[in-house]
């Protein structure tokens, strides 16, 4: 019977720090693209992917996460009281998606870390780790291009995006060799993953951005790996464990990622979601011809 991805885990317990002062009392993850949380881009995804369960790895000062997916009485009978259905329904979409599930991390000890927190609510099933800072832009949502990978390989997939240059070394690179699967010439399998290696030293142009599918291994293999620099317990290292005891692939998917973690990624996001939504878009578009750039 072949395994199925039920459930997703959103770690989310960083301090973001390159976005202070706005983050001191705001978690990044809330910082709006438009009028939308970061998050819930990829909230959306996931479940668009065919994800029935969200778990959320939070930290201090992350309560703000909680409440926007959370129903608000207040706000719902006040928009009710002023005929606003247009706005309530928009609210109640929110708190209605799906279940929701928090898990505290009460120090960031590394993204290896974070996911072994869900590591009780994932029980012993596949499942899809989301970065809310990638934010993807696709037909086909990444997330459930990479299921189809999966539902052929039943093994591990990681998203990955060709990065040219020096900025390669920023990512997790891969090493691959042609995969023999059904699934096309976008899947790879992974030989081997190195952590933001120098351009000349990168085994490929294969970089890892924030989106994985991961058996229930990779739990065993994050409780043995080592932490690293800064006490902090890296996913890649527990990945590059697993990888020992099973194939993992990697899938080029098709769409165009934006780095929200990123002040600039995040300004460039913002201008194109808004430059394609259809109540903004042409006076948008008209403002910025305007402008003496």
């Amino acid at each position: 019977m072949k395994m199925k991805v039920r459930k997703a885990v959103f770690p989310a317990a960083g301090l973001g720090t390159r976005f202070l002062p706005a983050t001191k009392a705001q978690p990044k993850e809330m910082l709006p693209l438009v009028d939308k949380p970061i998050i819930q881009y990829g909230v959306e995804e996931a479940l668009a992917a065919g994800c029935d369960q969200i778990i959320i790895v939070t930290g201090r000062g992350k309560t703000a996460i909680e409440d926007h997916f959370d129903q608000s009485y207040e706000l719902e009978s006040l928009l009710q009281a002023k005929g606003k259905t247009d706005l309530l329904e928009i609210v109640r979409e929110i708190s209605d998606m799906i279940h929701l599930a928090y898990v505290r991390q009460k120090e960031a000890l590394g993204l290896g870390h974070a996911v072994l927190m869900a590591r009780e609510l994932v029980g012993n099933e596949p499942f899809a780790v989301l970065l809310a800072d990638d934010v993807v832009d696709a037909a086909v949502p990444c997330l459930k291009q990479m299921m189809e990978v999966f539902d052929e390989t039943q093994c591990s997939v990681i998203a990955t995006e060709r990065i040219e240059g020096k900025a390669i070394s920023s990512y997790g690179v891969l090493d691959v060799k042609p995969a023999e699967t059904d699934c096309g010439d976008r899947v790879f399998e992974i030989r081997n993953m190195v952590e933001k290696p120098k351009p000349e030293e990168a085994p490929s142009n294969l970089a890892i951005i924030g989106r994985y599918i991961l058996t229930p291994a990779v739990f065993d293999m994050l409780t043995q790996t080592q932490a690293g620099t800064g006490g902090e317990l890296q996913l890649t290292d527990g990945m590059r464990s697993l990888l020992k005891e099973e194939k993992m692939y990697a899938y080029v998917f098709e769409g165009r990622r934006h780095d929200t973690g990123d002040k600039l990624g995040f300004l460039k996001a913002t201008v194109e979601f808004a430059l394609k939504r259809p109540d903004l878009g042409v006076n948008f578009r008209e403002y910025l011809k305007q402008l003496a750039l």
